[in-house]
């Protein structure tokens, strides 16, 4: 029995007219949400980046050379506002590991390039995290791992079709 058994348990207990099934599936997504976040956060407090950080470098390096893009797209990519995207370019600007270059195909615009330095940190920050990841994922078998994988695919698909999250 873990503790979102007990959860249930308890719910079933004091309130027997709610059906609390789903947190079954849900609390527990959310305590892994939680426990990769730990993770990630504590592998890149070394390097004194955040994850919201990092996920920029990411989108950045993994769409490939010249390793650089508009901030749309990068908005795009990590469902934020431009506003909330310029803070987090401001911050990596100051760390150097990114630079501002004038978008030729957009007067107006601005493309973000990773710096020599924002290349080198996010393609060790990579290796880390994806191993950290493989670790962790790791205590299921193969085929479990596949499994778990199509469901939460095919979950992950329904709730976007139907917008209703």
């Amino acid at each position: 029995m873990d503790r979102i058994d007990k959860l249930l348990k308890q719910w079933k207990e004091e309130r027997p007219d709610l059906d609390a099934s789903s947190m079954a599936i849900l609390g527990r997504l959310m305590i892994l949400d939680r426990l990769a976040l730990r993770a990630v956060e504590k592998l890149l407090s070394q390097h004194n980046i955040t994850i919201q950080e990092f996920d920029v470098l990411a989108i950045i390096r993994r769409c490939g050379p010249p390793f650089r893009q508009p901030v749309g797209v990068l908005c795009e990519y990590s469902l934020l506002s431009s506003g909330a995207m310029t803070n987090r370019i401001d911050r990596l600007e100051k760390k150097g590991l990114v630079n501002r270059e004038p978008n030729p195909e957009d007067r107006r615009g601005v493309l973000v390039a990773l710096s020599s330095s924002g290349r080198v940190l996010i393609d060790k920050l990579v290796a880390e995290r994806l191993k950290e990841a493989h670790e962790r994922v790791s205590v299921l078998l193969p085929e479990e791992q596949e499994n778990l994988n199509s469901l939460l695919t095919l979950f992950l698909q329904r709730l976007e079709k139907s917008e209703t999250f």
